[in-house]
């Protein structure tokens, strides 16, 4: 008999909603099957009153999101290879049901190249799914599970082996589109990665733009994300489609002065290695509903 696939967590917080970080850690030690080893990342604080049980990694300051996850990866070994799959959950959600660790095991095992889940995310008091977490164009049914070319990085589970083969998360993203250049390094590897309606991360509805410079990142790291991975001919179709798709939905002027100057930074400054995905990999995009130019 195959050994159980391992699984790890990995929460990164800023120490400012300890309560909603106990409940997520309460519905992750109520998993069934194998427990879930939890290591938490301190975004600029130590946190304090967790389970003995959680492992701590404090940082003296916030590093962001992927930076911030590469490092709870790391608190697994090597690309986080002390277990199989890592689960990464934002701090103010919590697991809706007992059995998610349980279907992760299946997901995996039932399919070798099955490197990414995205789960669906759903508020607790209505339990409706923004439009926004479901990372596909169709996202009319959230209850609808199906491969896709993107996931959430705050309500998902990844593979070690896809780290392994393709790295961690880019660090200089700090936020936004972190998980679209992991998923796309992935897909253009031949991982696949699922959507799962029956994997839910409870969550409350908030806007992207509760974060102070959501603008300015949005931009630049697509910026990034095209230099990054897109083919050379994909590049300015990609940007041009996102331009237009900005102005229409007419944001307000300190919006768009925002969006503006990340839009210069992601041309002026560093984006990273560039490894642009195969040609074969844009047409399994396509295929998948959503071809790298929207």
């Amino acid at each position: 008999m195959p050994r159980p696939i391992r699984l790890g967590a990995v929460v990164i917080t800023m120490g400012d909603r300890p309560e909603e970080l106990r409940a997520l850690l309460d519905s992750v030690a109520r998993q069934d099957g194998d427990p879930v080893e939890v290591v938490v990342v301190g975004q600029g604080v130590v946190p304090t009153g967790l389970p003995a049980d959680v492992r701590v990694v404090p940082l003296p300051e916030n590093v962001g999101i992927p930076a911030g996850r590469n490092i709870g990866i790391a608190a697994f070994g090597p690309g986080g290879t002390d277990v199989d799959a890592l689960l990464f959950l934002d701090d103010d959600g919590r697991l809706a049901a007992t059995d998610t660790a349980e279907l992760i095991r299946q997901a995996f095992t039932a399919d070798p190249r099955l490197g990414i889940i995205s789960f669906r995310i759903a508020d607790p008091d209505t339990g409706r799914t923004q439009r926004r977490h479901v990372p596909r164009l169709r996202s009319a049914d959230p209850l609808r599970s199906s491969r896709v070319t993107t996931f959430l990085g705050g309500a998902s589970a990844v593979r070690t082996k896809v780290f392994a083969e393709v790295g961690g998360l880019p660090d200089a993203f700090f936020y936004a589109h972190e998980e679209t250049d992991l998923a796309w390094r992935a897909l253009d590897a031949d991982w696949m990665i699922d959507y799962r309606s029956d994997m839910v991360l409870l969550h409350p509805t908030t806007p992207p733009s509760r974060h102070a410079t959501y603008h300015f990142n949005v931009a630049r790291n697509r910026v990034w994300l095209a230099r990054r991975n897109l083919p050379a001919p994909l590049v300015p179709v990609y940007l041009g489609v996102w331009l237009l798709l900005t102005l229409a939905r007419r944001p307000s002027a300190s919006a768009l002065k925002a969006w503006c100057g990340g839009f210069r930074a992601g041309w002026r400054s560093d984006s990273g290695p560039r490894h642009p995905m195969r040609w074969r990999t844009v047409w399994r995009l396509t295929r998948l509903g959503r071809p790298p130019v929207v």
